[in-house]
């Protein structure tokens, strides 16, 4: 009994002295300022291949330099550079079982100039049935990384051509993806591509903490740092400042990364990222996840619109997908007696922990998920020219990142291990 009583008050010792750490070093003061910096005016809405999204990683990437991150060995500086490819359709032509297809019927998404392919090119044959989710089902199959002929039932005729948008930009080593309107599987079939692309850059931002004994373990903080630029005016202000979505999840990265960096006590290499692509694919966290091997990935925090209260009130955020592995309950133990609350995701539904920057990871076992207090059902700024600084509670958000802190110290410490994401059901 004793012996219990001693393990208690040693832990309540424990979580005081990390509070009291996270007290001092995550403070309201540091968190607002940097908040403000990045949703001010200045950063134009950080739309992906503007000024001001170079701005915006410049300023973060500032941050680590000040914070005394190391820089990822693969990147330039602080900046994990990729390319992203615009392409123009110059000709596209293909037969089903012999007969003809008419153009509007096919969809062809390739980073390839010329593409050339047949029943005998290896492709995965799926299907898109009547009654489906069309752009939620489509996108599965295009962020796959499979090469796929995907049959669109002829139901989806009048959105067939929407499905374009998955051309605007694609990764220059995305895969192939081919849309055909219709609903047989064909015994024989030839399609051909011809395309002319420009290539623009991206950057991530990327910040590293090596461990002590565990190196080649990593643990990830994310967040998203562009958002959707100048848009259609509200009021007289046309920029869409993305405060909460998602300059407060950059922020609580950068703050999560000053505070680890001064305790200096991290076992596992902890990962610092902020991501650029988020509102327009996912394509930075994409390109991010395939320099890990998953198996070295123990757990991935990311975190995503944490600037207004959430459904339950202050001093309580929800994790997607919590009932996928034990990182929740992890999280929840190390927050003992603090007053904070983790939850599970409210809005299950809405399929939330497939549709952030965790998600590749998760689709590879990964235990990485989001932590947020949106109201997905009733956030009222969300994507509107009024996400502003003066919407959020800053109190409230310096709260949240503090308990993400203290929650994440067993793990960073290498005494806990969440399980795995089974991944047996995903094609």
């Amino acid at each position: 009994m004793q012996k219990i009583l001693l393990l208690h008050v040693l832990s309540v010792f424990v979580l005081c002295s990390y509070a009291q750490k996270a007290d001092k070093l995550i403070n309201i003061k540091e968190v607002s300022r940097i908040e403000k910096t990045l949703s001010s005016d200045d950063m134009k809405g950080r739309a992906v291949f503007t000024p001001g999204i170079d701005k915006a990683a410049a300023f973060i990437a500032s941050e680590f330099e000040k914070t005394g991150l190391q820089k990822p060995s693969n990147g330039n500086g602080y900046l994990q550079t990729f390319h992203m490819l615009k392409p123009t359709l110059i000709s596209v032509e293909g037969t089903i079982n012999g007969e003809s297809i008419d153009p509007k019927n096919l969809i062809v998404i390739t980073p390839l100039p010329d593409l050339s392919i047949g029943e005998k090119s290896g492709y995965e044959i799926v299907q898109i049935g009547k009654g489906a989710e069309l752009f939620s089902e489509a996108y599965k199959h295009y962020s796959s990384g499979k090469n796929r002929l995907v049959l669109v039932d002829t139901s989806f005729s009048a959105n067939f051509l929407r499905l374009t948008y998955f051309k605007r930009q694609l990764p220059e080593n995305n895969a192939n993806t081919v849309f055909l309107l219709g609903t047989a599987v064909p015994a024989t079939y030839a399609i051909k591509a011809r395309h002319s692309f420009t290539s623009s850059s991206l950057s991530n931002v990327v910040g590293i903490i090596p461990g002590k004994s565990k190196k080649d373990e990593y643990v990830i903080f994310s967040g998203h740092y562009d958002h959707l630029g100048i848009g259609k005016p509200l009021n007289g202000d046309s920029i869409y400042n993305g405060a909460n979505d998602d300059a407060a999840g950059s922020t609580a990265v950068i703050m999560l990364a000053k505070y680890f960096k001064k305790l200096g006590d991290n076992e596992r290499t902890i990962i610092f990222t902020t991501f650029t692509a988020e509102e327009s694919g996912g394509f930075g966290s994409q390109y991010f996840s395939r320099q890990f091997e998953p198996a070295k990935v123990m757990a991935m925090f990311n975190i995503e619109m944490i600037g207004t209260e959430s459904k339950w009130g202050k001093n309580s955020a929800y994790i997607t997908g919590y009932e996928k592995t034990n990182m929740g309950e992890i999280m929840e133990r190390n927050l003992q007696g603090s007053g904070f609350s983790f939850k599970a995701d409210p809005y299950p539904e809405q399929q939330l922990f497939y549709r952030s920057d965790n998600a590749t990871l998760a689709k590879l076992g990964v235990p990485a998920h989001t932590i947020s207090t949106s109201k997905m059902d009733s956030e009222k700024y969300y994507h509107t020219a009024d996400d502003e600084f003066e919407t959020l509670d800053m109190q409230n958000m310096t709260q949240i990142i503090r308990a993400i802190a203290i929650s994440a110290k067993s793990i960073i410490a290498g005494t806990d291990t969440p399980s795995r994401v089974d991944t047996s059901s995903l094609k």
